[in-house]
């Protein structure tokens, strides 16, 4: 069954143009009529794009039926090869349908933090953050790195860094939650078996056209010196920024910049993509309604394993998607596990 349901694209389509017909339409609420146009093109060029790639498939289909009828095995080859490749566009096209989400075109903030057990968790958060950086590059999206807390020994205590390209973050939404590990820790003099966990934080980054209002005495503001990879420059002056929102008690950092005031910049960005989330995840209409919500991680809700000893495998808990190569997933080969959540969701909500 296509996940693309055309006739139900074409059905909201009529039902956002009738809305359009309606004179009151442009005389209300400008925010709305955006919202309503934007909808109308994004259908609109999906279902132009499905149109077209379905009728390209059909048309090499019968060619095909033709040259193979002809003996041209050559001319064959060419056309199943075109098709196989109108048949991927295809598929890329019905998950892009699945990213319909409010802001899933948006940018990703992803946050990093190891669970209890030092050095372990520490390096598997590490480890981690290069999964992610890999699969980031592979996918052509940039990454930059917003705050990074090296480990005592190994690793990293936390790490955060943006995604930026189209649907980051309708792609990366579905990693957040605990990540486990179980391998032979390289830190374990007796090569015992280890199991460690992390926690993957994924937030979309907040555009200029969202207003959250934030109360300025909500705030507090602390600046020090940043560490980590920075460079001589980096622990010479106070250029970080910590800002703790008072009434969540939810707290962002930022040192990627050299200039205080960027890092200032990016951390509000970072504290809005927070609160919104929270928001929504709590349905409040004002940012001053969240208060004393508890942020605790709950490390019991792992949605994925990664098992290095005594076999190899890597498995989605949601999805039960698994493939037993785990160093292609280190690798960053992880849209197996991306496409299937997707879908998963789709058919999950549906």
């Amino acid at each position: 069954m296509s996940l693309f349901d055309i006739a139900k694209l074409e059905q909201e389509l009529s039902k956002l143009e009738e809305t359009t017909a309606n004179p009151d339409f442009w005389t209300t609420n400008n925010e709305e009529t955006k919202k309503v146009l934007s909808e109308i093109k994004r259908i609109k060029n999906k279902v132009v794009k499905y149109n077209e790639l379905e009728k390209e498939i059909n048309d090499s289909l019968e060619l095909s039926q033709l040259v193979k009828e002809s003996f041209e095995e050559e001319l064959l080859k060419d056309i199943i090869k075109s098709t196989k490749k109108e048949q991927r566009e295809l598929e890329k096209l019905e998950l892009e349908t699945l990213l319909s989400g409010k802001y899933d075109a948006n940018n990703a903030i992803v946050t990093i933090h190891p669970g209890a057990g030092g050095t372990e968790s520490q390096d598997w958060a590490e480890m981690l953050y290069r999964m992610y950086t890999r699969w980031a590059t592979k996918n052509e999206y940039e990454v930059k790195e917003l705050d990074y807390l090296e480990g005592e020994e190994a690793g990293i205590k936390s790490v955060t860094f943006l995604v930026s390209g189209p649907y980051a973050y309708g792609y990366l939404k579905g990693e957040m939650g605990v990540h486990r590990l179980v391998r032979i820790s390289p830190f374990d003099a007796g090569g015992r078996r280890h199991t460690s966990f992390a926690s993957l934080e994924v937030l979309p980054e907040i555009t200029e056209d969202v207003e959250i209002n934030i109360n300025p005495d909500d705030l507090r503001v602390d600046t020090y010196r940043a560490s980590g990879a920075g460079g001589q420059h980096i622990n010479k002056t106070s250029s970080a920024i910590r800002i703790t929102h008072i009434p969540t008690n939810i707290v962002v950092t930022c040192q990627s910049e050299r200039s205080q005031i960027q890092n200032r910049e990016t951390a509000m960005k970072m504290l809005k993509s927070k609160l919104l989330d929270l928001k929504e995840k709590e349905n409040k209409d004002t940012i001053d309604d969240l208060k004393g919500v508890q942020m605790d991680i709950a490390w019991g809700s792992q949605i994925r394993s990664y098992v290095f000893c005594p076999y190899t495998l890597v498995k989605d808990h949601r999805t039960n998607y698994e493939v037993g190569n785990v160093q292609a997933v280190m690798d960053g080969d992880l849209n197996g596990f991306i496409d299937s959540y997707l879908k998963y969701n789709a058919s999950s909500n549906s």
